[in-house]
């Protein structure tokens, strides 16, 4: 049995997926391909995947619609392929739940780089202590096992970022978080650069755990400096 993490790679660019699949493959992991959402979306529901990378644009059926497909029934890392002009539909493919985006053109050590990064997350996640599985902040309460977070008792899903970034902030709780800690420790960066990727996933967990997201009592803002959740 092909013990190898699978990656689902869905773009309609033939010369590109090619070059992807080469080099996951040179990295010893399993590749399935699609060419554009529907057909991905097909490949995901009869092959069990450890992650998808998603173009944006393509014919029959975007990126965007496959996205929201998916998150409705899984919490597999996805990884969005976008242009590097696309800022809006780096926001938006964000905001839909993908944990990370790579713009193109980009170099296939970054690429690896991010995917190895996304599923160390997920093992992570996993090998978390029991003292830390589930834990409560006044209203707030996160379970790690099941994969979600409670606001006043009401089941609040997370994807696979949302989760982690919400565990490392409550095991912090008090604690100035600058952007670059947050990136380093739960992203699992060793190189920043210019990325809204942390201001994203906290505008989306402040709308999903916050009663009032746009004057939070849980995830502060410390200007010009990071966040803090609230101890």
């Amino acid at each position: 049995m092909d013990q190898r993490k699978r990656i689902l790679v869905v773009d309609d660019d033939p010369k590109l997926v090619d070059l992807l699949r080469a080099a996951l493959e040179r990295a010893d992991f399993s590749v399935v391909t699609a060419a554009n959402g529907l057909q991905g979306e097909k490949v995901f529901r009869g092959n069990p995947v450890d992650l998808i990378m998603l173009d944006v644009m393509m014919p029959q059926r975007d990126g965007f619609d496959m996205l929201q497909d998916v998150r409705a029934i899984s919490s597999v890392p996805i990884i969005m392929l976008t242009a590097l002009s696309d800022t809006d539909n780096v926001v938006r493919g964000l905001e839909l739940g993908a944990d990370d985006y790579i713009t193109k053109p980009f170099e296939l050590k970054q690429v690896l780089a991010r995917v190895n990064a996304a599923l160390a997350r997920v093992e992570r996640m996993k090998a978390d202590s029991k003292a830390t599985r589930v834990q409560s902040h006044g209203d707030v309460s996160l379970d790690l096992d099941r994969g979600i977070a409670r606001l006043r008792g009401i089941e609040v899903p997370l994807t696979p970022i949302e989760l982690e970034l919400l565990h490392y902030m409550m095991m912090h709780a008090g604690r100035l978080l600058e952007r670059e800690t947050l990136l380093r420790d739960v992203w699992g960066y060793d190189y920043f650069g210019k990325t809204n990727l942390v201001d994203v996933a906290i505008r989306r967990l402040r709308e999903k755990i916050e009663a009032d997201p746009s004057n939070p009592v849980y995830l502060l803002t410390v200007r010009g400096q990071g966040y803090r959740f609230a101890s």
